[in-house]
């Protein structure tokens, strides 16, 4: 059982910058993969960014790559997910995930993560 709680949420003017924090509880926090997912009003969540166990392996969307960065500590149980140069279409609900695992993978597929936040609200705006 691991249980995932954001924060870092807020509101940000266009091309500043935030960092979101997802702690965790559990002492197996090194068995899983972590992944940030987001959802705008409207719209389905989507995968933003997945790092593997013990962090050797990142995985980036395409529209966050070079803008959004991921990292871990696992001393302190708790995954990262450093955001620059924001633009409002980041406005969204940012949800961080757990999905247990012996493999160096960090996966895309939201069901293939046992575990959810109840989320953050990040909002991008003038």
């Amino acid at each position: 059982q691991l249980q995932v709680v954001e924060s870092g949420g807020g509101l940000v003017h266009p091309g500043g910058s935030l960092r979101l924090s997802c702690a965790a509880s559990g002492r197996t926090f090194s068995s899983y993969a972590m992944g940030w997912f987001r959802q705008a009003p409207g719209k389905g969540r989507e995968f933003v960014a997945a790092i593997s166990p013990r962090g050797g392996t990142t995985r980036y969307t395409d529209f966050v790559k070079g803008r959004f960065t991921i990292s871990r500590d696992n001393a302190k149980n708790t995954v990262y997910l450093q955001m620059r140069s924001l633009k409002p279409e980041d406005t969204a609900i940012y949800y961080c995930a757990a999905d247990y695992t012996v493999l160096p993978i960090a996966t895309m597929i939201p069901m293939e993560y046992d575990y959810w936040g109840q989320g953050t609200q990040v909002t991008v705006s003038s």
